[in-house]
């Protein structure tokens, strides 16, 4: 399965493009992002354009959809995928891995699984508005409802 252009739009909508690499929000500096949220070897001072940025993107999506391919294992509907795509994309596979959302999917009980998201709002501790509306967008998208 592929993430489809909605999913593509979830995750721009909430990563954003910066062409000049910015801090973490949640530490005020490691890891560093830029363009759609890309933080692979990305330093500060780095400056990327457009295409650039969204080369990265595509490379970064496959990873995620990669990610939640290999560990769900339930049949998924396109717009439960692009939510967890997202998902993936932001808190990275290994998390996802080890999720009590994971489990709850895999066990076929996906309406408990969107209680999760809510869950990862938080970076170096503290809760952030803006992750608190992603896990939000990501819930009403895992529903079929966004």
């Amino acid at each position: 399965m592929r993430l489809s252009d909605d999913g593509l739009e979830l995750i721009k909508s909430h990563e954003g493009l910066r062409l000049e690499a910015y801090p973490d929000p949640g530490s005020g500096g490691e890891p560093w992002t830029v363009g759609y949220g890309h933080t692979g070897d990305v330093k500060e001072g780095d400056e990327i354009d457009e295409a650039e940025a969204s080369r990265l993107l595509r490379e970064d999506v496959a990873s995620a959809e990669l990610c939640v391919e290999r560990h769900v294992e339930v049949k998924l509907e396109q717009h439960e995928f692009d939510a967890l795509v997202s998902f993936v994309f932001n808190v990275g596979c290994g998390n996802f891995s080890a999720s009590t959302m994971l489990k709850l999917i895999n066990a076929g009980n996906k309406r408990a699984a969107v209680a999760q998201f809510g869950r990862w709002n938080k970076a170096a501790g503290k809760v952030l508005a803006g992750l608190t509306r992603r896990r939000a967008d990501e819930a009403d998208h895992f529903l079929g409802v966004a």
